[in-house]
């Protein structure tokens, strides 16, 4: 059940004994928004929790929890006319789905500064989600290589 898949992974990502670790999760979260939370929940860490979900050669979602407070970034709307994920992260975050006019450009929505604090700031995590030469999986490899969990990320995918 936690097959991953060439282009459809989940991934949680925390701190533990100061250091990061991440894990693989089940590749059904890849089609379930309140489950993916749910999931990360049950992943305790001081600094929060974050997920990472890739799917297909499309898009990505990244969420972070701390506390009780929710984050979440999807890195292409126009996405959510074709894949259940991206379209529960917009009803998540309250955002009509696109109209067929409005699809012609990627656009990330969500929370921008979700890994500000990390060292990973609003410009940055635009221009990585917006690199029209870059798969999500590179991406969000970009992204944990930013933030510096990038070595605990590439051995959870190869694991």
């Amino acid at each position: 059940m936690t097959d991953v898949d060439a282009t459809d992974f989940a991934v949680v990502v925390y701190r533990e004994d100061d250091r990061w670790e991440a894990e693989i999760l089940p590749v059904a979260l890849t089609e379930d928004l309140a489950g993916l939370i749910h999931a990360l929940r049950q992943q305790p860490s001081l600094g929060g929790t974050v997920g990472l979900v890739s799917v297909g050669d499309d898009f990505f979602v990244a969420i972070r929890l701390l506390g009780d407070e929710v984050m979440v970034f999807l890195s292409d709307v126009t996405a959510s006319v074709d894949w259940p994920l991206a379209g529960q992260v917009l009803e998540y975050l309250d955002i009509p789905i696109p109209d067929d006019e409005e699809l012609d450009q990627v656009l990330p929505v969500g929370d921008m500064s979700i890994f500000a604090d990390l060292g990973l700031d609003e410009m940055e995590l635009g221009a990585i989600s917006g690199d029209l030469e870059l798969y999500p999986d590179e991406m969000l490899l970009s992204i944990a290589g930013r933030v510096g969990f990038a070595p605990a990320f590439e051995r959870a995918l190869d694991s």
